[in-house]
């Protein structure tokens, strides 16, 4: 037996239909994987086919939120919102913690797994006093994180604070090569999976689900309305070709920014703000474009836009390092890519996938494979065998005796 399932073989109460003398069913392993905000974007969506994952695998699996956004996930079983809205203040940040810590405490982890630098800054600790081992995920790009938190984070790994930092791409993975030895130790890479967005309707169909033109060229992106996607340079696109139409799944702070930009523009008519989608939503959403767009100024992973290219949809994508990591498969890319703030630039990327069949089929072939590269069984695989091998103290019944 591994040291881990060894942990869990604890003396536990006797059921009350269990003959005397029987010995107690051991006590699964319970993995609690704590987030930031809930909603429908990418770290998310990661935290919940993990975790639906693990599930399957045997592990009692709960997820913690430090505040509600959206409904995403509200349905979701053994799942926890610390505040049911964004906290204001110190006293609201303070609240939030203290929840944080009082239901690590009450759930009794056995491991936690954090996602993004809040979530890992604050879960961290929270997890340690409830006696838990730490699994720090990187999911937040360098570019988009405070100087402060970045130094935090080298601190906690550093100090042992997190057990293990898992990376999701080579990029990311680089980043660490100046760290000190001690914390580059505590690395592991492990690449997203995801589940294929697939929709059986036909383009037609899609497009009038979800209340879009079905007789035009409709590029889209799936992305937080956030500044750091970068959606106003797919906006911008509009401008140089009359015919093309623009549509949006996603829900955050630019919204209203990106609304006025298409009115000052005179876009406006052909930019359609779908809002936060459900997965089925996002497949069905995916099967209604021509080109799949993402300008986003940033990214660890991008899984979005891997979903999208391996659903069958042509991607022109940022000319960001990682993208063109991701977006390959046997070392060739599967998608063009370009400065999404050179709008004549990018907008040529656009035409050649509308206009050049042969270069949307060859894309396109090409991406399917980003199904096997990035399987869901292989990234909770990888994740069970991590969480397996950390190192652990007797069983609480024990510990506590």
């Amino acid at each position: 037996m591994s040291e881990l399932g060894a942990r869990f073989a604890n003396d536990l109460p006797l059921r009350a239909n269990a003959p005397v003398g029987a010995m107690p069913a051991p006590r699964r392993p319970r993995i609690v994987l704590v987030q930031t905000q809930a909603e429908g974007a990418g770290a998310q969506e990661i935290t919940r086919i993990l975790g639906h994952g693990l599930t399957a695998r045997g592990y009692d699996v709960h997820h913690v939120f430090f505040f509600r956004r959206t409904a995403a996930f509200d349905q979701q079983p053994n799942t926890h919102f610390c505040a049911r809205e964004r906290p204001s203040g110190i006293a609201g940040v303070s609240r939030m913690i203290a929840d944080l810590v009082g239901h690590l405490r009450a759930l009794e982890p056995d491991v936690v797994l954090t996602f993004q630098h809040y979530g890992n800054l604050l879960g961290a600790p929270a997890a340690r006093l409830a006696g838990a081992a730490v699994i720090a995920n990187r999911t937040s790009a360098r570019e988009l994180e405070p100087r402060w938190t970045r130094l935090l984070d080298s601190m906690f790994g550093f100090a042992g604070l997190f057990d293990r930092v898992v990376v999701n791409s080579k990029a990311v993975a680089d980043e660490y090569l100046s760290h000190p030895r001690r914390y580059r130790a505590r690395l592991v890479r492990i690449d997203h999976g995801f589940a294929p967005k697939r929709s059986s309707a036909s383009r037609a169909e899609a497009r009038s689900a979800l209340g879009l033109p079905v007789d035009v060229p409709l590029l889209g992106s799936v992305a937080r309305l956030h500044p750091q996607k970068n959606l106003g340079a797919a906006v911008r696109l509009l401008t140089l070709r009359p015919d093309w139409h623009l549509a949006l799944a996603g829900q955050g702070t630019e919204r209203e920014v990106l609304e006025a930009l298409a009115r000052s523009l005179n876009v406006a008519e052909r930019v359609h703000l779908v809002g936060e989608l459900s997965s089925d939503g996002v497949a069905r959403f995916l099967k209604g474009l021509d080109v799949f767009v993402f300008p986003t100024r940033a990214e660890t992973f991008g899984l979005a836009v891997v979903e999208a290219a391996q659903a069958g949809v042509p991607v022109v994508a940022s000319n960001l390092e990682v993208l063109r990591e991701v977006l390959a498969t046997e070392g060739a890319p599967c998608a063009l890519f370009a400065d999404p703030d050179d709008t004549p630039a990018f907008a040529e990327a656009v035409d050649r996938l509308l206009h050049d069949k042969s270069l949307r089929s060859f894309l396109v072939a090409r991406a399917a494979r980003l199904e096997q590269r990035y399987a869901v069984d292989t990234m909770t695989e990888r994740y069970a065998e991590l969480i397996a091998a950390l190192p652990h103290g007797p069983p609480r019944s024990q510990a506590s005796r």
